[in-house]
C-alpha cells in the first residue's frame, strides 16, 4: 500500500481523535506498549495555587504546555528540587494546561516564578510583570529554533506540500508551535485557516510529535529543544519524524518571576540558576536537559519574536483551538 493510501486508511481515526484529542505522550521507554493516554481537555490534577507570599517559605512555580503532564514532572523535579534546596524554600509545582492560565496568574500575584514560552514573554512582559531571570544556552547558544515536521516516510518536503493537509499546532500563545508557522504563512500571503484542511491544538510538544509519527496529522511546528531532547532520550517517536524547515533563531524560553516577588529573592534565584553549571549536583542536573548553562537574558534576543507578532493580523491575538465539528 502506498503512503497515500496507507494515510487514507487512518484518516477516520484522525479526524475523530483530532477534535476530542486523546492522543498518547512518551513514558520515557521505547516501546508503543507503554504510551499512555492524555485528555486534552483535562489539566493534570495538581491543586489550585495558594495565595501565601514566598516570604512563606513556599515557592510557587508554574509550568505549562511545553511538555505534557508526566514528562513535564520528570524534566523539571530535579531542576526545581535544585533551587529548593538552594533557596532554602519549599517549592510547589503548578501544572496548567495553557499559557494563559498562566498568564492569568501572575495578574493575580498567585505565583511567583514560571517556565514560560518566549512568544508571552516577549508579547506581554509589560502586561503580566514578567521579569526574567535566566535563559538556558543548548549546544553553545541562547536561542532555540521551531522545527517543522513531518512522518518520516511521508512525501511532503516543503510547507507548500501541506496545502490541504492536516496540521498541528501546539499553544494558542506558543512562539515554535504557533506563532512561527502562521509566521511563514503570513509571508507567502497564506493563512492557517485557508492553507490547510484542518488545525488542531495538541497543548504540548511531545503530543505533536506524537500526532505526527503516529500519521494522526501530516505536519507540525515543535520546539526544536524539546525534539531535539527526546531525539536524543527517547528516539522511538522523533526517529519516525523528519524536519523539513527551522525558523531563525530566537530567545530561548526564560524562567520568569512576577514582579511582585521581593528584590533579594529574584536576586537569589538568579545566582543560583546563573551558578548550577558550576556546581557538581547542578552540573548533572543540566547534563539530564541537555542544558550548558543559564544565561542572563537580554531583551535584543527577544526582539525578532516581537517584530514578527506585529506583523501578524491582529498582532498575533486571534489565534485559538477550534472548536468542535
Amino acid at each position: 500500500m502506498n503512503f497515500m493510501r496507507r494515510k487514507a486508511s487512518i484518516r477516520f481515526f484522525a479526524l475523530l481523535c483530532l477534535y476530542t484529542v486523546p492522543l498518547s505522550f512518551f513514558s520515557g521507554c521505547g516501546g508503543d506498549s507503554e504510551y499512555k493516554l492524555v485528555d486534552f481537555s483535562k489539566t493534570v490534577a495538581i491543586s489550585h495555587p495558594d495565595t501565601r507570599p514566598a516570604q512563606d517559605k513556599l515557592l510557587r512555580v508554574a509550568v505549562a504546555a511545553m511538555i505534557s503532564p508526566k514528562e513535564t514532572f520528570i524534566y523539571y523535579q530535579e531542576l526545581l528540587d535544585y533551587i529548593g534546596r538552594n533557596s532554602g524554600l519549599g517549592i510547589q509545582l503548578i501544572q496548567r494546561k495553557t499559557y494563559d492560565e498562566i498568564n492569568a496568574f501572575f495578574l493575580k500575584g498567585e505565583i511567583d516564578l514560571a517556565f514560560i514560552c518566549t512568544g508571552p514573554y516577549a508579547a506581554a512582559r509589560e502586561k503580566y510583570g514578567f521579569e526574567a531571570l535566566a535563559t538556558p544556552q543548548v549546544r553553545g547558544k541562547p536561542f532555540y529554533q521551531s522545527y517543522l515536521i513531518v512522518e518520516k516516510d511521508s512525501p511532503y518536503h516543503h510547507l507548500e506540500d501541506l496545502r490541504g493537509r492536516v496540521f498541528a499546532f501546539t499553544d494558542p500563545d506558543s512562539n515554535t508551535g504557533t506563532l512561527v508557522p502562521h509566521h511563514w504563512l503570513a509571508q507567502v500571503g497564506e493563512a492557517p485557516e485557508t492553507f490547510f484542511k484542518k488545525t488542531v491544538y495538541t497543548y504540548s510538544h511531545d503530543n505533536s510529535i506524537l500526532a505526527v509519527a503516529k500519521g494522526l496529522v501530516d505536519g507540525a511546528a515543535v520546539d526544536g529543544h524539546q525534539w531535539e531532547y527526546f531525539q536524543h532520550f527517547t528516539p522511538a517517536l522523533t526517529s519516525r519524524t523528519r524536519v523539513i524547515r527551522k525558523s531563525e533563531p530566537n530567545g530561548s524560553p526564560p524562567l520568569v518571576a512576577s514582579s511582585r516577588l521581593p528584590d533579594d529573592l529574584k536576586t537569589k534565584i538568579r545566582g543560583i540558576m546563573l551558578g548550577m553549571h558550576q556546581e557538581p549536583d547542578g552540573r548533572k542536573i543540566l547534563d539530564k536537559l541537555l542544558i550548558d548553562r543559564f544565561l542572563a537574558p537580554r531583551e535584543e534576543w527577544y526582539e525578532p519574536v516581537r517584530a514578527m507578532i506585529a506583523g501578524l493580523p491582529n498582532n498575533g491575538r486571534s489565534f485559538h483551538a477550534p472548536s468542535k465539528p
